[in-house]
């Protein structure tokens, strides 16, 4: 019931507007082994290339341990220990191979009025990330900075506000070390029907470009739902999810520029299977 982290500022918004929407072709499939491994296939079409990748999960107690490998022959390991040491805290190693610099610690720890993530490379001269959101559940303020211990620069630095009500989220943050504001908001119309309305406006200083972007989501029952976005410069995209079985869902969605409507239309397609 806290204010979360500072990737959760705006959250809703983003998942109404981008979320689920694509025009690759997408499969996977997850299955479980009998000492509780859940191993996850996918695979994606991009154009002429597919792209492949397989994940595997354990979860023991509080430790879970994810192991992933992709066609390009990287190995993404990532071990998460929940409530290390003290309630609300959270504990993430992570590494890559071959990739020696990969390796980083993090830490995220919530609170009532506090949500605290921090992170640091395992090398000579590492990068340290550190955000922090402070406030409660219906407002709060927040920072996100990244130094680089080796040039002695920051490397990004963004700071965030959100407003919630009972059924609105505002929020607005300035990205990209001050060069661009992003204003949002996010209203739930409906809760039986899960019918919602939002919109994302961001102003680029440097380039004085805005771009304005609309969506809404409507439930057709429970199991099938329909989302749809426009932008300022004629971008629309549309999609429909259906959940055929429990955790298992297939999603086609559609985009189309309404300036060149004949040269510009994609459709995407995934499909994603759980037991």
């Amino acid at each position: 019931m806290g204010p979360g982290l500072y990737a959760d500022i705006g959250k809703k918004a983003r998942d109404l507007l981008y979320r689920d929407y694509q025009t690759d072709q997408k499969f996977s499939i997850t299955t479980l082994t009998a000492n509780g491994v859940a191993i996850t296939a996918t695979g994606t079409k991009k154009t002429d290339l597919i792209f492949g990748e397989i994940q595997s999960q354990l979860k023991n107690k509080n430790v879970t341990v994810d192991v992933k490998t992709n066609s390009n022959s990287n190995v993404f390991t990532t071990v998460t220990i929940d409530e290390l040491a003290t309630p609300g805290l959270k504990t993430i190693i992570s590494f890559v191979v071959p990739d020696q610099k990969s390796a980083k610690v993090e830490l995220q720890y919530l609170h009532d009025y506090a949500g605290v993530n921090a992170s640091i490379g395992l090398t000579a001269n590492p990068v340290v990330n550190l955000s922090g959101v402070f406030g409660t559940n219906a407002l709060s303020v927040g920072a996100d900075v990244s130094l680089d211990t080796a040039t002695g620069n920051f490397t990004k630095y963004n700071a965030g506000l959100s407003i919630t009500n009972t059924d609105l989220i505002a929020s607005v943050t300035l990205n990209n070390k001050g060069d661009s504001m992003s204003a949002s908001y996010y209203h739930l119309v409906s809760p039986l029907s899960s019918t919602a309305v939002g919109a994302e406006l961001t102003h680029s200083f440097s380039s004085n470009e805005n771009t304005l972007t609309f969506g809404t989501q409507h439930a057709l029952d429970p199991l099938t739902t329909v989302k749809a976005r426009i932008n300022n410069y004629g971008k629309a995209s549309a999609l429909i999810q259906h959940q055929w079985r429990p955790k298992s869902f297939v999603t086609i969605s559609g985009e189309v520029d309404t300036k060149a409507i004949e040269k510009s239309s994609k459709v995407g397609l995934s499909l994603v299977l759980k037991p």
